[in-house]
């Protein structure tokens, strides 16, 4: 028995039995994906009018995959498929933890590929001299504008610049998840770079790998469950929601997860300096979630508020906000709230902020949800269960305003209910007790994601000041995670409903649209960060920038 016991042992360990998918289970896979976005996907005919991309239409594409001789390029096939939707909430991702990375970031500046991070430890000056500000020429032979144009489908977001910067990043950062072959890089890369100087270096940068590299497909054999849903990111909260809550929880998170490679994005620390004479208020300790202080400029003081994301629930941090927008009403002239490289969370958090800075009522997003009948039920149960313990009478309301607009979508086979307001029973919000009514300025850029896309929307759409930057990435939905296959084991985000303002709005990428989608928000006051004077000198003439625009508006308000 012992030998027996032995093999059967070895057979279990992570690995040492797997073999490659068999061809019916690679398409078996790919099927039940179409088939997600099939039941669940909210902005289907949107992206096929915008970008001619019917999610459908599976046919090329099983085609395709009968063709892959090997797992890893089946999962670059699913990357490529759920890429082509141009959604940042969707990607397809591996079961993998297996990251290379070369100790150096870069980002696009004024349209080059410059060097913004060095990890000294990986990286010694003294045998690689590279410096902030150096330009990014070549990799293993390849110009990067290459790189940029083959590894589009590892950072596809809801903007063509969004989209580039993301890729830019996933060229020294290569996290397998994302990218399916990763596994593929050698020891060490040789790497070109302009020095700012002009003269051109060689460099061979061993690659630093970390977790296990997964060369097949997980399960070669039936895995005895099927593809379903995932739990969204678990809120932050410090009180219990009760049972019936559950699911306008679940409805209202629009949001990505952290692991982008992007220097500051869901970061509480800026990624600009702040002038010479600023205060810190928040950001020094660690239960502080946002970053904050005050500074003087023309005269005024100013203060000054970082929401690095909206990822928290928790009372704790809606009391923290509301302690510096009273102190900030009392002790500043104006202020400026930076939501620039944010990545999200819930929506209703974004809605308890806007009411913080409103100084009349206003009307929050609305949300057109996709109707399937798991939700239906869900919120049939939700109504019947808040009645039962004698919920809140607006809990009640708003679970029956729900209900009817999603059954009757499902009943008449609608894709999307019209808008609906996630956080309450009615489409007016009222200022909070404790509000800003002086002038207020928004930092906002290409990657203020998703809840951070609606909150500039809300600022915008109420008149409470001028939106400071670049228009925001277009995430305009809500989302989860959903298991895609038996077999293979991958996940792709899923967008399950649409961010909708009460207003069209006109650009000239885009039809005519009261979506956020792809669409994005528009700066009143249009100034790029990316540029390499800011990163040489860390910001310092966007900072200058946007302390004339904020110090302006106190003087127009006077």
């Amino acid at each position: 028995m012992k030998p027996l016991l032995f093999a059967t042992l070895f057979c279990i360990l992570p690995g040492s039995c797997l073999a490659q998918l068999k061809p019916e289970q690679k398409l078996a896979d790919f099927q039940n994906l179409v088939g997600l976005y099939d039941k669940f996907y909210a902005p289907y005919e949107w992206k096929e009018q915008l970008f001619g991309f019917d999610a459908l239409d599976s046919t090329a594409w099983l085609t395709r995959v009968s063709q892959t001789t090997n797992d890893l390029d089946f999962y670059e096939l699913c990357v490529e498929y759920v890429a082509s939707l141009n959604d940042t909430h969707d990607a397809y991702t591996l079961p993998s933890d297996f990251v290379a990375r070369l100790g150096f970031t870069t980002d696009l500046y004024d349209g080059k590929l410059l060097v913004d991070s060095i990890n000294r430890t990986t990286l010694p000056l003294s045998k690689y001299p590279i410096q902030i500000g150096d330009e990014f020429v070549s990799l293993d032979g390849k110009p990067v504008e290459q790189l940029l144009t083959d590894f589009a489908k590892y950072g596809r977001q809801g903007n063509p610049r969004s989209t580039r910067r993301l890729t830019a990043a996933r060229i020294t950062i290569r996290p397998q998840s994302f990218m399916p072959h990763a596994v593929d890089v050698g020891d060490s890369a040789t790497v070109v770079i302009r020095s700012q100087n002009g003269n051109l270096q060689t460099y061979d940068i061993p690659w630093s790998k970390t977790g296990t590299p997964l060369a097949t497909g997980v399960v070669p054999n039936p895995a005895g469950s099927v593809a379903g849903r995932r739990q969204a990111d678990a809120p932050i909260v410090d009180d219990p929601i009760p049972d019936y809550m559950q699911a306008l929880v679940d409805v209202q998170y629009s949001g990505v997860a952290n692991d982008s490679g992007l220097n500051g994005y869901g970061s509480r620390t800026p990624i600009f300096a702040l002038p010479d004479g600023f205060v810190q208020r928040l950001g020094l300790r660690s239960t502080d979630f946002f970053y904050s202080g005050t500074y003087t400029a023309g005269g005024f003081k100013i203060g000054y508020i970082r929401i690095p994301n909206y990822g928290s629930l928790a009372t704790s941090v809606q009391q923290q906000f509301d302690d510096e927008i009273a102190y900030f009403q009392k002790n500043t002239d104006g202020l400026v709230v930076d939501e620039m490289r944010n990545t999200g969370g819930f929506l209703c958090f974004g809605e308890n902020i806007m009411t913080r800075l409103a100084t009349a009522p206003f009307r929050p997003i609305g949300y057109g949800l996709r109707a399937y009948y798991s939700r239906v039920a869900g919120f049939y149960a939700a109504l019947e269960s808040a009645k039962r313990v004698g919920a809140p009478q607006w809990v009640v309301d708003t679970y029956q305003a729900f209900y009817d607009e999603l059954n009757s979508a499902y009943q008449e086979n609608r894709g999307l209910t019209g808008p609906l307001p996630i956080c309450g029973p009615s489409f007016t919000l009222n200022p909070a007790s404790v509000t800003y009514s002086k002038p207020v300025m928004m930092l906002i850029d290409e990657f203020s994601t998703s809840t951070a896309d609606s909150v500039p929307a809300m600022f915008q759409d109420a008149g409470r000041g001028p939106l400071f930057g670049w228009r925001t990435n277009g995430a305009g939905g809500t989302n989860t995670t959903l298991d895609a296959g038996a077999y293979s084991q991958g996940s792709t985000g899923m967008t399950l409903g649409l961010q909708l303002r009460p207003k069209s709005i006109a650009t000239a990428e885009y039809p005519v649209t009261d979506r956020i989608e792809n669409v994005g928000v528009r700066p009143d006051i249009q100034v790029d960060y990316m540029t390499t004077e800011n990163l040489l000198q860390q910001g310092k003439p966007f900072v200058t920038a946007f302390t004339a625009a904020i110090v302006d508006l106190i003087g127009k308000g006077r």
